[in-house]
């Protein structure tokens, strides 16, 4: 009986999506997005998409090695994913060192500062589209009532 091929570096399935906090998964998504040319649907513009596209473009041209990720609509968290999540939220609440440390792990060292750079960006952009979308959620919801009994 033939043996299963490996699960290539970076792609196995270390947690899944709906474990991480908004911000990470957001990460998660866009890059899913980006990759597969999606990026109308990212919901990122201007300053967050650019800051996407050029961690984007430093994870390909300069990474260790090839970057792996799962399907739009796949419920498991890759390997890699889970780093850039992190990297992401790292690099935006300014855990810089934290961040080099991933970072370093994706990219050639001379590009890891301009990889946080990115990152950083990216991530306040996404804190900004969540805390927004969490506002428009809670003028949806009724108020509460106020009866005692």
């Amino acid at each position: 009986m033939p043996h299963p091929a490996p699960t290539p570096r970076g792609a196995a399935p270390v947690g899944q999506l709906a474990e991480l906090g908004a911000l990470e998964s957001g990460a998660v998504l866009a890059l899913r997005l980006w990759c597969e040319g999606a990026r109308e649907e990212i919901g990122l513009a201007g300053p967050g998409l650019e800051a996407l596209t050029g961690a984007m473009r430093l994870l390909l041209d300069h990474g260790r090695r090839r970057l792996m990720r799962h399907g739009t609509t796949c419920s498991c968290l890759g390997g890699d994913e889970a780093c850039f999540a992190q990297l992401v939220a790292l690099a935006a609440t300014g855990e810089e060192e934290e961040a080099l440390m991933l970072a370093m792990l994706m990219v050639r060292g001379d590009m890891a500062p301009a990889l946080i750079h990115h990152a950083g960006d990216l991530g306040r952009a996404l804190a900004l589209s969540c805390a927004q979308l969490e506002r428009l959620e809670q003028m949806d919801r009724p108020p509460a009532s106020h009866a005692i009994h």
